[in-house]
């Protein structure tokens, strides 16, 4: 289970990984295997990343990153670090560091001028950055962007 989900992920059908990796994790469970079952975990989170669920992954990743420090799997623990720098940079779903702090202020209900004034920007690039925001979130209104940022924990 565990080598087959592990293909299934590589060749990108993550929903079919999904259940062979769980299945893979609670068997390396059951026989009291925890080094395995924490790379089955890992294996895990990378199918929940792979079809848009954060919070799982992140909870995956964090119950993997338990047992490998428990178990001193230093190999293990640096690559979740690298797996945790990666997700960092997909987690702003592509919004740049000022597209982050307009969606930010956007959700408050401000308007493109208060935005502005408020970060020291012309109207314009503000705009701009609202343009962005929607092509980047596929969204079509300052709602829907609002509803996404609440939704993927963007604020």
């Amino acid at each position: 289970m565990h080598c087959e989900g592990a293909v299934l992920l590589a060749e990108g059908d993550a929903a079919a990984a999904l259940v062979s990796l769980r299945g893979a994790w609670q068997v390396w469970r059951e026989l009291d295997v925890p080094h395995e079952a924490a790379r089955a975990r890992v294996l895990v989170g990378l199918a929940c990343l792979a079809l848009a669920d954060e919070d799982a992954a992140a909870m995956e990743f964090t119950a993997a990153r338990t047992v490998f420090m428990r178990l001193g799997a230093a190999p293990d623990l640096n690559v979740l670090e690298k797996l945790s720098k990666q997700n960092t940079a997909t987690s702003t779903h592509g919004l740049s560091v000022r597209e982050l702090q307009v969606l930010r202020l956007l959700a408050t209900g401000k308007t493109n001028h208060a935005i502005a004034a408020d970060l020291s920007l012309a109207e314009k690039t503000v705009e701009r950055h609202v343009s962005n925001i929607f092509t980047k979130l596929g969204v079509p209104s300052r709602a829907a962007a609002t509803a996404y940022a609440y939704q993927h924990h963007l604020l």
